[in-house]
């Protein structure tokens, strides 16, 4: 049976209505951040399956009740896989609802975690493994001898501030190591890459600090996918459990990591919720969770958004006390065009 197919990048106007209406149809919300969509209509142009992507993230994948048993999800992942290839990438994840794991098994994926709310999947078979294996070769022998005292950070750096640089000497103050984890998300004002060099400049003098690119498999608080969950509020919780879970079932051991560092969070209200839910879950895989009072600067706590605004004005006076010497330089170079971190 023959299937039309429309596709966008992403889908506007009526199409994109259209596509609204029928994940709603399927108990799904449109993700705002979507860059491509495809949906196959019947000969009466009427919806029958549809699925985006998201950078690498696939989402909002759905069959119409009348066409299931037809392999249409396996023609959108299909269509899916294609569009993340020809964009360069071949690591694809999935969020998506546990019950969903056996269809998306059969389609090439695997588990990552999954929790009583959220499935996570993968495209490779040991890409996890592959990810905790990179982390421990990049940590020095020391840093995973048993008796250590280990501590971990995971943070976006957009861009690295005099903030981050003290979090992570308060935790060199209670550690011998400290592993930073540094997003992987390109959602960000700054890339991944940008954001991992200014880390890695900025804590050149701290020899004890291990700072690591975290890969896709630690997510932002404020990127979390809840497009398969009505209750929004509900969905935040699921998805930060999730990524918590991940953590402290995967990550932590591996490393040896027995207590996680964050920052008081006075603005963001979702990173606020996220760290409120790291003290209730880390704790039951043994891993402690110390809040440190964010450092400030003329009265006010240091932040990343306040240095990215000046930094759209080319306030280079206003930003020197926020950030260290080598951000400052990076900033200075990267509105000059030039690019002097690797």
């Amino acid at each position: 049976m023959e299937f039309k197919k429309l596709e966008g990048r992403p889908l506007k106007g009526k199409e994109l209505e259209r596509l609204k209406d029928f994940l709603d149809r399927n108990d799904l919300d449109y993700d705002q951040g979507i860059e491509y969509s495809v949906c196959l209509l019947d000969e009466d142009d009427r919806i029958l399956a549809a699925g985006s992507a998201e950078q690498n993230v696939l989402k909002c994948i759905a069959v119409d009740k009348s066409a299931r048993g037809l392999g249409l999800s396996g023609s959108i992942i299909s269509c899916l896989t294609q569009y993340e290839f020809e964009n360069g990438r071949s690591h694809i994840l999935m969020y998506t609802k546990p019950k969903n794991r056996e269809m998306f098994e059969d389609l090439g994926f695997y588990t990552v975690l999954m929790t009583e709310d959220v499935l996570f999947m993968e495209n490779r078979k040991n890409g996890f493994d592959e990810f905790v294996n990179r982390l421990v070769s990049e940590s020095p022998t020391e840093a995973l001898t048993p008796g250590m005292v280990i501590g971990s950070i995971v943070a976006n750096c957009n861009p690295f501030t005099y903030g981050h640089r003290y979090l992570i000497e308060q935790a060199l103050n209670c550690c011998d190591y400290v592993h930073v984890l540094v997003l992987a998300d390109n959602r960000s004002s700054f890339g991944a890459e940008e954001r991992f060099s200014m880390v890695r400049e900025g804590t050149g003098d701290l020899p004890r600090a291990i700072v690591h690119q975290a890969s896709d498999f630690v997510i932002s608080a404020a990127t979390f996918p809840t497009y398969f969950m009505k209750e929004k509020v509900h969905a935040e919780r699921a998805n930060c459990r999730l990524d918590l879970e991940l953590f402290g079932r995967r990550i932590a051991p591996a490393l040896g990591i027995t207590t996680r560092f964050v920052g008081t969070e006075p603005v963001c209200a979702v990173t606020g919720h996220y760290n409120e839910e790291m003290k209730k879950i880390l704790p039951l895989y043994g891993i402690s969770v110390k809040e440190i009072e964010r450092k400030g600067s003329e009265g006010e706590a240091i932040s990343a958004s306040v240095v990215r605004k000046w930094y759209e004005k080319e306030d280079f006076e206003r930003i020197k006390g926020l950030v260290p010497q080598t951000t400052l330089e990076y900033l200075i170079n990267r509105k000059k065009g030039r690019r002097p971190m690797g």
